[in-house]
Parts: C-alpha cells; sequence; structure tokens
C-alpha cells in the first residue's frame, strides 16, 4: 500500500449522527492506552495524524481517517479507563455499538490487545461480541518490540487462548517502532478493499442491465 494522502476527515462525539460514507472502513478498537493512534501513524507512516497521548482515556470521540481517497480508517473510543465514570464508559460504549451496527462498509474490526498481557475481561467481551455482530476480528497484537522475538509465538498463544480464539481468527504482532506487522495488515487490508471494488462493480453492472 503506497499512502498518497492522509486526513481526519470526520470526528464523532456522543450526540453526533455518524457519516453514512461509502467507501470501505476498517475500524480500530481496543482498551485505552493500548496503541491504536500509534498504530495508525505507522500504518500512514505519519508521526501525528492520530494524536498520541500517555493519558489512557484521550480519545471520546470516533475519529474517521480518511485515505488515498479510497477508504477510511475508523478510530474508536478506547475502553477500560478505570478512571472514567461509570457513565462516561457506558456512553463510549453505546457510541462503538452504534458505529458497528449502522455502518454499511464496515469491512474488518482489528482489536488491538497489549503482547505483554493476557487479554482483559473487557477485551473477552469485545472479542465476544464483535464475532456475535457478524464480523471476523482481526487480532493486532501491539507493542511486540517490548519481548524478544522468541516470545512472540508463546504470548500470541496465551492470547489467542484466554480469547478462545479459534485457529481460523487472524492474529498479527505489531510493534509501531520497528513496524513489524505493518506489511501483513495492509496486506490484508488490500484483499478486502479489492473485494469490496468487484462487489461494487457487480452492483452497477446488475443496475445498468
Amino acid at each position: 500500500m503506497v499512502i498518497k494522502s492522509a486526513e481526519l476527515e470526520t470526528v464523532c462525539g456522543i450526540t453526533s449522527t455518524l457519516p453514512k460514507n461509502l467507501l470501505p472502513e476498517f475500524a480500530f478498537s481496543g482498551k485505552s492506552n493500548v496503541g491504536k493512534s500509534s498504530l495508525i501513524n505507522a500504518l500512514m507512516l505519519r508521526k501525528n495524524l492520530a494524536r498520541t497521548s500517555g493519558q489512557p482515556g484521550k480519545t471520546q470521540t470516533i475519529n474517521y481517517f480518511k485515505v488515498n481517497n479510497a477508504f477510511y480508517c475508523v478510530d474508536l473510543p478506547g475502553y477500560g479507563y478505570a478512571k472514567v465514570s461509570k457513565e462516561i464508559k457506558a456512553k463510549w460504549g453505546k457510541m462503538i455499538e452504534k458505529y458497528l451496527k449502522t455502518s454499511k462498509v464496515l469491512q474488518t474490526v482489528f482489536l488491538l490487545i497489549d503482547i505483554r498481557h493476557e487479554p482483559g475481561e473487557n477485551d473477552k467481551i469485545m472479542f465476544d461480541w464483535i464475532n456475535a455482530n457478524g464480523f471476523s476480528p482481526v487480532i493486532i497484537c501491539t507493542k511486540a518490540d517490548k519481548i524478544s522475538r522468541a516470545q512472540i509465538q508463546h504470548h500470541v498463544s496465551v492470547i489467542r487462548k484466554g480469547l478462545k480464539a479459534s485457529g481460523d481468527v487472524k492474529i498479527i504482532p505489531f510493534s509501531a517502532e520497528t513496524k513489524q506487522g505493518r506489511d501483513e495488515i495492509w496486506a490484508f487490508m488490500d484483499e478486502k478493499i479489492e473485494r469490496f471494488e468487484d462487489m461494487a462493480q457487480v452492483v452497477i453492472s446488475e443496475d445498468g442491465q
């Protein structure tokens, strides 16, 4: 994937109306401070496209990044931040649920989990919820540079077991520092985009008959 353009196009808060995009969307979900913004920046080879912060829970909106005028990367609010009130947590949860249930062009939900830790209760709930709503989540194990390469497969196995994920669930170790996993993520997204475009052409052809 060659990145020719990337920009933050839409920011949606709790009371916002979600956009009805026509281009394919890829959503990124995960616990606060798991590295969603760092992942998006690394994918785009940008430093500050998505704002990073040492303060968990900073992302309180759904952020739509338009890439190459061809698709969207959608940064969902982080979950599981202990210092946020239950009321705010509930609102964030409703935002995420509303997005996942209403987007007509969502192709994949990437679930980010810190490779150094077993999945938490919120991670398990999110994984199960994504599956229950008809999506096949792709797990991205972030911060892979924080452990040795020899340990990676063991930690991946621990995460797969913790989520009770079948062998069909794709798990990608990733590092924003070394860019490990970046090409694999892009290859997966490229394939999804091609399928989306092929389906769109079929619809156009059928409408023209």
